[in-house]
Parts: C-alpha cells; structure tokens; sequence
C-alpha cells in the first residue's frame, strides 16, 4: 500500500508542469470565474478540488479474466467518470466545495469516490463501464467515443438508487424541455410490473425526502449532449457558444478531445481550453477498511493543461447538472439568450414539445432484474454466457 502511493505520487509530479500566462482575462471554470493577476491561488485550488481519473493498473480483471490496467483504451471512460463525479459532487457536496490535502472531508465525499474505485462492484467503475459498453457494440478494450459513454452512465444509473439521478441525453442535437420534466417529475419512474412499482417508488422518492434543497419528487438532472461541430475540424462559428456553456452555473464541461485521444474539459482562457488529462497511468487504489480512500491520487495537484480551441474534435458532448427544476428552468433560460441568440448556425436546438415525428418518449426504468450495480456485472456475464452457448448449438 506504501509503495503503491509512492509510485502514484511520482507519476504525477513526473508530469510537465504547464503555468498560467499572465493576462488580464477571465479564467472560466465550470460555472465559475477566476482572475489570474488577483486570485491565481483560488483558481488552481478550484481545479484541484475536481475529481480527477486516469489510467490504472493492477485490478481485479476485467469479466474475470480481461485487461487489468486501462491504458491505451480508458480514456474516455475516464473522462466519463469525471464528469459525472462532478455532477455528484454538485449534488451532495456543492459546486464551491474545496478539498484540501489531508484535511478530513464528509462521508458524503468518500461514499462518492467509492462509487468510481476500479472494483467490479462499485456502480461506476471501469468494470461496470466497459461491460456496460458491451451493449453499445464496444468490445471490452475498445476506445469509446463521447456518446458511446454517455449511453453508458445514463444505463448505469438505473441501478444507482443513492445518487438517484435521472440522465438524459439528447438526440440529433435536440433538447426536448417536456421529456426532460416528465423523467426528473417521474414519481417511479413508472414500471409496467405492478408488483414492483412500490419499490421503484420508495428508490426515487427516498433519497429526495432526506437531501436539504431538493424539491420533493423532483429527480437531480445530468444533461448530456452529445454534438457534432464540424467535419473533419471544429467549425468556427460555434466557438463562442461553446466557450458560454462552460460560464453556465449548470455546466459539467465537455467530453472531447482529439481522435482516440480523451480529455475532461473544464474551462477555458480566451481562446485555450482547459482540462484535466487521464493519460497518467496509476497504480489501483482500493477503499480502507473504515470506508475511506486515501485520495492524493484522485486529485491534480498541478497546473492543468490547455490546448487552442480550434485544434478540438469536432465530436463532443457537453454535460450540465441541475439539482432542482428552477436550475433547469434556468438553464433553459440560459440557452435561449447565450447560444441560441442570433446564430445562423445553431450548436443545438432546444425545444419545448416531444417531436411528433420522433418515436414516444418513455422515461427508462431499471431493468426488470433483481441486481443492483453491485450486481450487475454477474448479471451480464451470465448473459454473455448464454449467448456463446446459443451460438454453439447454433453451430
């Protein structure tokens, strides 16, 4: 264990340290905002306090007998877990929370980094990523792209009954405002099963009735949508609106990056973006036996790292969070003024009613199994395993 956090702690500060300039311009931050030449020191701390996830080595392997270290190929994921912990941090903790360096933080803090550790049964782990990727044609060990893993946490979340989040993520670049309150305003998230609807009930509803703030019924948010801006390269034309969605109060940043290559991105400075990179690979860290983690790893202790906006994929996916039905509200508010004002070139649409043209709009519901994400691995391996024995026969 001594030596694991040894080796941790020198991958990190082996990294190249890449300093602020000095400007006057604003530094924007995941809804908040940063002066360099007054609070360099808030900024950094800022960014530190973010949950940050890279590649590991040495767990448990993948399905039993996969990789054991996700270099290469996780990053993504790893990009995915960041903006979701984001998203938990924003709902149990507060977007201003800071964490500091050996300083006790709540259970509520532990209990959400717990849910990420790289065990087969945390909710969302590498493991239960890249299974659960499975179903979204990805092979275990195949690279994924910003919707493929947005696809992914929103189907993990079902079985997630602590943070009990509703995930919505959009279609052909269209927000639709009524089926997003129709999910969050969804008392159990109804199931066509009778004999389980009052579980499903008590599984929504619970964690509301026992978190301050939360309008009762009213499921926290994660927003995910996933764009295309541009063919081969990032158009212009949207760069000023994409560079607004990171000032929003709501905003969880972006998943993006270059091709194969995956970055968290947080914020931006004029014309750079800023983000936190999982390329550093890091030695597996397990929970200790009181339920804490010893979490040095987890955080980036240094300047992060920026690149132009214009050398970004054009394939993203924005994430925004909204704890209560009035920060929605917002948020569409938001929009409508920010991004959708004068552009001949929308980034996306936000629409009030469900397109009739679309298929219904059914809230997903938990699988009619009896696992919980804990669980959940077993559950599909054993599908695999009836699959490959069909396959057989079939043969």
């Amino acid at each position: 264990s001594v030596l694991s956090r040894y080796e941790n702690q020198i991958t990190i500060l082996s990294d190249y340290l890449e300093e602020f300039p000095e400007t006057d311009e604003p530094v924007w931050i995941l809804g908040k905002q940063h002066h360099l030449n007054t609070d360099k020191s808030k900024l950094l701390l800022d960014i530190s306090a973010r949950l940050w996830f890279t590649y590991r080595r040495k767990f448990s392997p993948i399905g039993g007998t996969g990789p054991s270290s996700d270099t290469g190929w996780g990053c993504m994921l790893r990009c995915g877990q960041m903006m979701l912990a984001q998203a938990l941090i924003c709902r149990h903790l507060g977007r201003d929370w800071q964490w500091e360096k050996h300083k006790k933080q709540p259970e509520e803090y532990h209990r959400i980094l717990r849910c990420f550790l790289d065990r087969k049964d945390c909710c969302y782990s590498i493991h239960q990523m890249a299974q659960m990727g499975v179903g979204e044609g990805k092979s275990i060990g195949e690279w994924f792209g910003p919707n493929t893993v947005a696809q992914v946490l929103k189907k993990l979340a079902l079985f997630d009954e602590w943070n009990s989040l509703a995930v919505y993520v959009s279609m052909d670049n269209t927000v639709v405002i009524e089926d997003i309150k129709k999910m969050c305003w969804s008392p159990a998230q109804s199931s066509s099963v009778a004999h389980s609807s009052a579980h499903l009930h008590r599984s929504a509803l619970g964690p509301n009735k026992n978190t301050a703030g939360l309008c009762p019924g009213w499921k926290p948010l994660l927003l995910i949508i996933p764009l295309r801006l541009g063919i081969n390269h990032i158009n212009p034309v949207y760069i000023d609106a994409f560079k607004e969605c990171f000032k929003m109060p709501q905003s969880l940043g972006a998943l993006g990056g270059k091709p194969n290559n995956a970055y968290y991105f947080i914020g931006f400075l004029g014309n750079e973006l800023i983000y936190l990179d999982p390329h550093t690979t890091q030695s597996f860290v397990d929970s200790e036996e009181n339920g804490t983690v010893d979490d040095e790893s987890f955080h980036c202790q240094q300047a992060p790292h920026r690149m132009k906006i214009m050398n970004l994929d054009p394939s993203v996916a924005l994430g925004f969070f909204c704890k209560e039905e009035c920060d929605f509200d917002n948020w569409c508010t938001l929009v409508q003024k920010e991004i959708l004002k004068q552009q001949s070139l929308r980034m996306f649409e936000l629409v009030q009613k469900h397109p009739p043209h679309w298929p219904p709009f059914i809230p997903p519901t938990k699988p009619e199994v009896t696992t919980t994400g804990a669980e959940l691995i077993e559950s599909t391996d054993k599908l695999f395993e009836l699959e490959e024995e069909f396959e057989i026969l079939s043969v």
